[in-house]
């Protein structure tokens, strides 16, 4: 989570969200410095079974990870 004050604003939700559909990961925000994505597929995860929600249907088909 992140909570906090950033100046006069207040700053609170989370800093990363994934939910598990079927067989794929979908990660639905992430922001983190290096990538969920990318801590993922250092653990083994095959990149066919993450899914970037977080960019658009038509964005996903030009990145190395699922589509659907």
């Amino acid at each position: 989570m992140l909570v906090g004050w950033q100046e006069e604003q207040r700053e609170y939700g989370s800093l990363i969200h994934i939910d598990i559909k079927g067989d794929k990961i979908w990660i639905q925000s992430d922001g983190t410095e290096v990538g969920v994505a990318n801590e993922l597929v250092e653990a083994g995860v095959p990149k066919q079974d993450i899914v970037l929600a977080f960019k658009s249907p038509f964005k996903r088909q030009f990145t190395e990870y699922a589509v659907c």
